[in-house]
């Protein structure tokens, strides 16, 4: 039985991603930094899924004894992590640099730089022990390069994680680790919509594009733990929203109608 770790999986994409693991007879350790959010996880999990494959562990990833804590956590449950996967992020509403806050840029910086940086070197440095082990970053808008207007610290920062998994991926080259990116493309959660909140009127143009090439969690998150499961390759992006896919969504979009977000 094969072990998983996700930080930051309460809800969204984490949180399906613990699902589609466990229904593929895996162990998981959900993880989140608020005690009553992952205790909702957990009962959401508990309910469908074997109990004794869950372990919930509270986690902020900013803390670098804390990201230690949660493997030690999960090596005395499960005895292995085969997979870690460093998901904890956060986003920001659409706001001119200017107008960042201090507690804006530390919080970001933090959690989807810092954060994913004690996870890939907690996790390297216990799978060398243990011989074995992949570890994921979840990218996102900015690691390819992409870059929207009023979201220049939520792209700087996947940016640098795009950065940080290619260095990585190289450094562990001849070693029995294997690190890569996950890049689910657009999924229906709230660090997307609160991007927009306060600008409705940008919500509004934006909102039939995001319907033509968003997709709900539990439609990528499945697809995405089978492409985990069965890898070999290191340095690999697993990538949801392909060129081909977006070509043909768009093609179909004055015929086929999708309401992604109610």
């Amino acid at each position: 039985m094969r072990s998983i770790v996700i930080t930051g999986s309460t809800s969204g994409i984490g949180l399906g991603l613990a699902d589609a693991f466990l229904a593929r007879d895996c162990a998981v350790t959900i993880s989140g930094h608020s005690q009553m959010n992952l205790h909702k996880a957990y009962e959401i999990l508990a309910a469908k899924h074997d109990e004794s494959r869950i372990l919930a562990y509270s986690c902020d990833v900013s803390h670098y004894e804390e990201v230690q804590g949660l493997w030690n956590a999960a090596i005395e449950r499960f005895g292995r992590i085969d997979i870690w996967i460093n998901n904890a992020g956060t986003g920001h509403p659409q706001t001119p640099i200017w107008d960042y806050s201090r507690e804006t840029i530390d919080k970001l910086v933090a959690a989807n730089v810092t954060g994913a940086l004690y996870g890939l070197n907690v996790a390297s440095k216990g799978m060398m022990q243990q011989g074995f082990g992949s570890i994921y970053n979840m990218e996102g808008l900015g690691s390819s390069g992409r870059v929207i207007k009023g979201l220049a610290l939520y792209s700087a920062t996947k940016s640098a994680l795009a950065s940080l998994t290619t260095a990585a991926a190289k450094e562990v080259e001849g070693t029995p680790i294997l690190i890569g990116g996950l890049r689910p493309g657009m999924v229906a959660t709230k660090l997307i919509t609160a991007q927009y909140e306060g600008h409705p009127e940008e919500w509004k143009r934006v909102e039939r594009i995001f319907n033509v090439l968003s997709d709900r969690a539990e439609t990528v998150t499945p697809w995405l733990v089978d492409k985990m499961l069965s890898n070999k390759r290191n340095g690999i992006r697993i990538q949801w929203l392909s060129r081909s896919k977006v070509i043909l969504r768009f093609l179909e979009s004055p015929f086929r109608k999708r309401t992604i977000f109610d």
